[in-house]
């Protein structure tokens, strides 16, 4: 019998991939359960398997105590010692129970115990399996649809590939073979779930490895990698050797390599770039093919950059649906500004045009005398100007406490006049914003 259970553990072990260990021990619970369905006791039943009778021995444990309270699970010290007269209080005696015979009923408990313990123990081997395969490769075969995902089989189990991790551009028929790559793996109830991806940038690096050797051993470095699946993708590359040119290297003899990459993404197109640590060089090579006039650093914290283009390479840099710029920002880590060498222009002259306007605000401001305020008292102009508040300049640079330390004007009157001084501000910025106007306006005539 020995021989005989032991042959059938270790063939379904090898069927199921499960170490002989966790079947045992299956067989164990298995048997327990059974004990407990036959003789319909409340005792705490155990069962071991001897390995050198081939059998499972079924016992009682019983805790040793003073009193007994509970008699299914306790035994007095005084009996314990009848067995072996080295027993103490809390330890636990083991009453062998008769030899089992199993029943159908028992039979049935023991071989769904089993059956459980070793399913558990294979989805517990499938997860620790593919946990521990993130952003790898599997090749698998189209099963099913479930709504909008597709089920793969991948060999010792199914991966689900998402609806929304499938390239918009790919289509597949039952038994179509695919790649992806494994981006989750979940703990479910009813076992592991393998979530696969299409789109995700890890399947496009894994594919330069496959492809390009130099990726492969390190030589040439993916520094990053951005897609929109199906449509385009950018990877930017360095070399870790002056010797070899990393994006010529990608691309291979007449673009042998790079195109072996393209035709697994059913046509996705590959921009490579080359890397820089000069964030300037790296955003001329990111746009590209669109031509660069000028990179300027707007907010290095922030990380926004503003680019200029010549107005003919526009579209070309923004790209189709805003694609180009898109990839090119994901791929940067920054956000990118886009604007024409014309756009520029305006943008520089309005610039100037405001800052003549507030020259001239501060010029009329440094003339002007309080009695062109409309609104100021006489007496209360005169306390200004004995304060040593001459000019409405002067006055715009006060503050309430300044103005009601002067005798005779409170806080109520501080903040009217506070209030006329800002009036007449607004009132000769809008003067010389229309003078502005209209001198552009002749100027265009």
């Amino acid at each position: 019998m020995s021989n005989a259970l032991s042959q059938s553990v270790e063939q379904l072990s090898r069927e199921k991939g499960v170490e002989s260990k966790v079947i045992y021990e299956a067989l164990e619970d298995a048997m327990a359960a059974a004990a407990r369905k036959h003789f319909r006791t409340e005792e705490e039943l155990q069962a071991r398997y001897d390995p050198v009778t081939g059998t499972i021995e079924v016992f009682a444990v019983k805790r040793i105590v003073e009193e007994v309270e509970e008699a299914e699970t306790e035994m007095a010290l005084s009996e314990a010692l009848q067995y072996d007269d080295s027993f103490e209080v809390g330890d636990y005696l083991e009453i062998p129970k008769p030899p089992l015979e199993l029943g159908r009923i028992a039979a049935q408990t023991a071989k769904q115990v089993i059956f459980q313990k070793v399913r558990e123990a294979e989805r517990e081997n499938v997860f620790e399996e593919y946990s521990g395969q993130i952003g790898q490769v599997v090749h698998g075969i189209v099963r099913r649809y479930e709504g909008g995902n597709i089920v793969l089989d991948i060999g010792r189990t199914e991966a689900v590939l998402p609806y929304n991790e499938q390239a918009r551009t790919e289509e597949y028929r039952m038994g179509d073979r695919v790649r992806a790559v494994i981006i989750k793996v979940h703990r479910l109830s009813k076992g592991p779930q393998i979530v696969v991806s299409r789109g995700d940038p890890s399947l496009l690096i894994r594919l330069f490895e496959a492809e390009i050797p130099e990726v492969y051993d390190h030589t040439v470095i993916i520094k990053n990698a951005v897609r929109e699946a199906g449509e385009r993708a950018k990877v930017a590359v360095s070399s870790r050797d002056d010797n070899v040119d990393p994006v010529g290297a990608c691309v291979g003899m007449r673009g042998s390599r790079i195109n072996a990459v393209i035709r697994e993404l059913r046509g996705e197109k590959i921009d490579i770039i080359q890397y820089s640590d000069d964030i300037v060089e790296y955003t001329i090579n990111a746009l590209n093919p669109a031509r660069i006039s000028k990179v300027l650093v707007q907010d290095p914290l922030d990380k926004v950059l503003e680019v200029i283009v010549p107005e003919d390479q526009l579209s070309l840099a923004i790209g189709r649906k805003g694609q180009n710029v898109r990839l090119g920002s994901k791929l940067l880590g920054w956000e990118i500004n886009i604007k024409s060498e014309e756009d520029k222009k305006r943008e520089i002259l309005a610039q100037m045009e405001q800052l003549a306007v507030q020259a001239e605000l501060a010029e009329r401001a440094a003339r002007a005398g309080l009695e062109e305020l409309e609104g100021l008292g006489e007496k209360t102009r005169i306390r200004l100007e004995e304060a040593g508040v001459q000019t409405i300049e002067e006055l715009s640079k006060r503050t309430v406490e300044d103005l009601t330390a002067i005798p005779m004007i409170g806080e109520a009157s501080a903040l009217k006049i506070l209030a006329l001084a800002e009036a007449w501000v607004q009132n000769q910025a809008q003067g010389a914003a229309a003078e502005t106007a209209g001198e552009a306006e002749a100027e265009l005539v």
